[in-house]
């Protein structure tokens, strides 16, 4: 089995300058109808960065801040609420210490009807405390309700943020 050489490598076929000639022809013209074409893609994608991936890109990122700095104000009113809270606590607790303090001091005042001063004793300060928790609910569900509401107030405003349609005409088509 012997080695043949490929067609193209003959060199016993004679030399068509002609072929190669309108070979050539063919390619320069096939060349030249390329030509509007790499321009027309070069403008093309010049018009969709300017139109279209610019303005889009801009309005991501605006969205991705405004979305960020909702969640962080939400995150700011939630710790502003934690903190109203432990305030509130913390009356509950002076308010539970000024009690304890007013009662010794009557137990001490009236010895000799001790039995009956306790009683008067414990029913004030249940008293007290019923209104300080009946405050602090008052005070706590009010919280409540302007957190909801914000909360509200600022999932309507990220919808229409997020579902706003982008006002951007189409130059490219034409129309």
């Amino acid at each position: 089995m012997g080695f043949k050489k490929p067609r193209f490598f003959q060199l016993d076929q004679p030399y068509d300058q002609h072929k190669m000639e309108q070979t050539l022809r063919q390619l320069g013209e096939l060349l030249l109808g390329a030509v509007p074409t790499v321009i027309l893609l070069g403008t093309l994608f010049v018009l969709y960065t300017l139109l279209v991936h610019r303005p889009l890109t801009a309005v991501l990122a605006e969205r991705r801040s405004r979305t960020q700095g909702a969640v962080e104000k939400a995150q700011a009113d939630i710790a502003a609420a934690e903190a109203r809270t432990s305030d509130y606590e913390q009356r509950l607790r002076e308010a539970r210490l000024k009690v304890f303090k007013n009662q010794e001091a009557r137990r001490q005042l009236a010895m000799q009807s001790r039995a009956e001063a306790v009683n008067q004793a414990r029913s004030r300060t249940q008293q007290q405390v019923k209104q300080a928790r009946a405050a602090l609910e008052q005070d706590k569900q009010r919280a409540l309700g302007n957190l909801q509401a914000e909360a509200g107030r600022l999932a309507n405003q990220i919808v229409r943020t997020v579902l706003r349609p982008v006002a951007a005409p189409s130059l490219v088509g034409g129309r």
